[in-house]
């Protein structure tokens, strides 16, 4: 009876169960860690979106069970957010699904289309839930590159031909998080064409859609003819409005894969509290000044994380969307590899990043820094760093530092 559970034990410990304990740590003594890991936003929700949660609530109606798939003003919402946002057209009865956070669905999606033993292709690093939503519903998961370039379509290729059996399903995740690559219609275009020419279903997930830093608008998978047949795209409400503890997303697309995720929800949830989804129209329904103000608050908290990092020395790529910025361990701490880097950065800089290699093997090198942090803070993570580094020196006095440290 001490054997660990079957799935338990196809699930890596969470990479944050690493990090937390060491910041609980440091914060039980007095020190005022500069948190940049976890991707939670810090920005307060909207306001019209706030009252009228409070005005719906006031009905006692509202405390009822709701409905799994998601109430229909919800899911008409919806599908008026992808006609104005991408051309795209969608029937909010059959292929529109409100979801606990796009997290949830996924997970949800995996247990509606997986067999033991089925194949899946997923990019690598990617968000954990695409991994293991599968692996948690007895699927075999195959790593692509997370990059869209020509080396995906070679990989793609390789994996349909190589995989018994073949793959049921590819996973998509532009903007990416966390490596912040944006894919173009081009892109998907090609994706589409071999996956309807070799029968598998594409699960996009598209969450961050509106946090983006250029004139160019992430596109939806969706805005491809015909991507309908065999696509199913993602959606939350977390990053756009702010909303992140309310639990609001969506699944949108073909209606068998639609159909067969609002089958499992039925016997899983009663969808989420009714005055949450009556708030999530309004925000769908609303102004969108709401959310250009999140995206400029993004924009400049990425631009002082490039600046005042690169002045304490550590150089971070620019990241053309997302919340999110993926950034090269430095080369003389390489040889730590990214949890143990993120470690010392704690214990020596008291600045917490998220480990790249929590997103997947191929991340080690990497660790994703997430600007939840304001303008003033993030200089002080960066001031911080450079104390740090100077410290560091060389090689030899990092061992130092972590055996100092019990790292």
């Amino acid at each position: 009876m001490d054997q660990e559970f079957h799935r338990i034990r196809r699930l890596p410990p969470y990479v944050f169960e690493h990090i937390n304990p060491i910041k609980a740590r440091a914060r039980a003594q007095g020190v005022d860690i500069i948190d940049l890991g976890m991707g939670n936003p810090d920005l307060p929700t909207p306001s019209h979106i706030v009252d009228k949660l409070v005005e719906a609530v006031q009905n006692p109606r509202t405390h009822r069970y709701s409905a799994s798939r998601g109430i229909p003003g919800l899911r008409r919402a919806q599908a008026a957010y992808y006609a104005r946002r991408f051309g795209v057209k969608l029937d909010p009865d059959t292929q529109v699904v409100a979801t606990l956070g796009s997290k949830e669905g996924f997970a949800n999606m995996a247990q509606a289309i997986t067999a033991p033993g089925d194949v899946v292709l997923v990019p690598n690093p990617t968000y954990p839930i695409h991994s293991f939503g599968f692996i948690m519903s007895g699927g075999v998961v195959r790593a692509m590159p997370a990059e869209p370039s020509d080396a995906f379509f070679q990989a793609l290729d390789r994996a349909v031909r190589h995989s018994i059996p073949k793959p049921i399903a590819l996973i998509l995740n532009y903007p990416s998080n966390p490596t912040a690559y944006v894919a173009d219609l081009d892109f998907y275009r090609q994706v589409v064409a071999y996956c309807k020419r070799h029968d598998i279903f594409i699960l996009s997930d598209l969450a961050y859609s509106e946090i983006y830093f250029d004139d160019n608008p992430p596109p939806s998978i969706l805005e491809v003819p015909n991507a309908m047949d065999i696509a199913v795209e993602f959606t939350s409400m977390s990053k756009t409005f702010s909303m992140p503890g309310w639990r609001m997303g969506f699944a949108v697309g073909n209606e068998r894969l639609i159909a067969a995720l609002a089958r499992v929800k039925s016997y899983l949830d009663y969808g989420a509290f009714t005055p949450i989804q009556v708030a999530a129209v309004a925000a769908l329904n609303g102004p969108d000044d709401c959310v250009s103000e999140v995206r400029q608050v993004y924009r400049t908290r990425r631009d002082v994380l490039i600046e005042s990092f690169g002045r304490a020395g550590w150089k971070v790529p620019s990241p053309p969307a997302t919340m999110f910025a993926w950034v090269p361990v430095p080369d003389r701490f390489a040889h730590m590899g990214s949890l143990e880097f993120s470690k010392l950065l704690i214990s020596e800089a008291a600045v917490a990043v998220a480990p790249g290699v929590g997103f997947g093997e191929y991340g080690d090198q990497y660790v994703r820094i997430a600007l939840v942090e304001n303008e003033q803070r993030i200089r002080q993570a960066a001031r911080n760093l450079k104390k740090f580094m100077a410290r560091a020196g060389s090689g030899d006095n990092v061992v130092a530092m972590k055996q100092a440290d019990g790292a």
